[in-house]
């Protein structure tokens, strides 16, 4: 088993995944930022820099199947409780290998530190870069354990065109080499099937807590 956060994302980025036996890892915080529950097939990942000692205790008194433990509501409560963070949703997590080529659309980059999805965006991420293209947004930046992360919002007036495929498949060729995350609200199907048609993979789900 990989012992940091960034080496089990990386990891799971090539397919190769933690084992498939019901346990929990529990592995420190990539940054002060970040910290949560990953859960893969039949594997969860815990990344924080409470006591391992606690974590384990409050997955044991859940008595509760070892599968669903991580994620279940009363830990997910507990840690918040016990952290002092807020979290929002549990969402599914893509992953899209880096692709050549350049993108079929020309999107222009967004400079203003002001704009609002430049500003939501840097509550979560590092280094954001935003590019604005025919009633479309692709949001860039370093998240969790420092992975490149997308985030593409379609106005509207411009949705039903490929456009949101468009802008996830430009992440990828944009990518530097490097593979490309998501985060995706379960409920969102519109979403979860662009992203999959534009060739990202569900590799699991993810509850992430944050400072208020």
């Amino acid at each position: 088993m990989a012992e940091s956060l960034r080496d089990i994302l990386d990891a799971a980025a090539r397919g190769v995944f933690p084992p498939a036996d019901g346990g929990t890892s529990v592995v420190p915080q990539h940054a002060g930022r970040d910290a949560g529950v990953i859960a893969f097939t039949a594997h969860s990942v815990v990344f924080t820099d409470e006591d391992e000692g606690w974590v384990r205790g409050t997955l044991a008194a859940l008595d509760c199947d070892p599968l669903a433990a991580a994620m279940h509501p009363r830990f997910l409560t507990a840690f918040a409780e016990r952290t002092g963070r807020t979290t929002d949703t549990v969402d599914v997590l893509l992953t899209g290998a880096p692709l050549p080529g350049r993108p079929d659309i020309a999107p222009a980059e967004v400079a203003d530190p002001g704009h609002p999805r430049v500003v939501a965006a840097r509550r979560r991420r590092d280094g954001v870069r935003v590019w604005a293209a025919d009633g479309g947004v692709l949001v860039l930046g370093r998240g969790v354990g420092g992975r490149l992360e997308v985030a593409v919002e379609v106005a509207d007036g411009a949705r039903h065109r490929g456009l949101g495929r468009r802008l996830m498949t430009a992440a990828r060729q944009w990518s530097a080499g490097e593979a490309v995350w998501a985060q995706v609200s379960a409920g969102n199907a519109r979403s979860l099937r662009a992203f999959q048609a534009a060739g990202y993979r569900p590799v699991g789900s993810e509850a992430l807590f944050q400072r208020p």
